[in-house]
């Protein structure tokens, strides 16, 4: 039998997503954890490996099991012994051609950012404070030339495994609530730390440092020693994965909730 699992977790205190034999990783934990309940060896696949501090509202995972367990122990009985950080949203029994990473059409991530004069104390790990005035109309704008497929190799991590840097940005938007600043951004997959190089760029544009086309420029020069900084991790959310609807997986509204 192969069930999927939607996960959420704060990432702060975690050596990203993937096991790690010497250190802490979500991974490592929800393996353990289900490998328990299952009373055999449980290995788990994700839609999408996050970065250590990376956060996730909506973290799709699959395993298989011959163990019959009712829904409450795959959910409440696994949440009893996971950290506090790391829970099971839902669980659902699914078709033997479900695959968390293969099967998904797209993944959406969110940055957000707490753009005022005085830092929030309460916040501080679980967003960016930032206390420079923002044009986020400006940052919007500079997003659009990333829209579409494209080598992505300016913001791709030095360590990045992915045999090609081509990716397809479906959707990216900037938008202001209050003190907040969301930086939405949605494609078909990511390379490691894609995001918050994208997110480093638009911060000096939002702060008028660069201009509104040099985005684009980046972009075709293909280098990322061009390119702005990276954000900060604990920033960024997996917020969204989204699959065929013949698959009919539960849906959790994009977070984090914030405000």
């Amino acid at each position: 039998m192969k069930f999927a699992l939607g996960i959420e977790y704060n990432g702060n205190s975690y050596h990203g997503w993937q096991f790690q034999k010497s250190v802490k990783t979500v991974q490592g934990e929800l393996e353990r954890v289900l490998s328990y309940i299952a009373n055999h060896k449980i290995k788990i696949i994700c839609a999408g490996r996050t970065d250590s501090g990376v956060h996730a509202t909506s973290q799709v995972i699959h395993f298989e099991t011959h163990v019959i367990r009712t829904e409450f122990t795959w959910t409440i009985g696994v949440n009893s012994y996971l950290p506090n950080d790391i829970a099971v949203l839902w669980i659902k029994r699914v078709s033997g051609d479900f695959h968390a990473r293969y099967s998904a059409l797209s993944r959406t991530y969110r940055y957000i950012i707490y753009n005022k004069s005085i830092r929030s104390a309460i916040l501080d790990n679980k967003l960016l404070n930032f206390h420079k005035g923002l044009d986020i109309d400006k940052m919007n704008e500079a997003g659009q030339y990333l829209i579409g497929e494209h080598d992505f190799s300016a913001f791709r991590g030095k360590t990045c495994q992915s045999y090609t840097p081509w990716r397809k940005i479906i959707s990216l938007q900037v938008i202001r609530k209050d003190n907040f600043v969301i930086i939405e951004v949605t494609a078909n997959a990511f390379l490691y730390r894609m995001v918050r190089n994208i997110v480093g760029c638009l911060l000096d544009i939002g702060v008028l440092k660069k201009k509104v086309n040099w985005i684009s420029t980046v972009l075709n020069l293909k280098n990322r020693h061009l390119t702005g900084s990276t954000a900060p991790a604990k920033g960024l959310y997996l917020v969204s994965v989204d699959y065929p609807n013949d698959f009919d997986l539960p849906r959790s509204p994009k977070g984090p909730l914030l405000f």
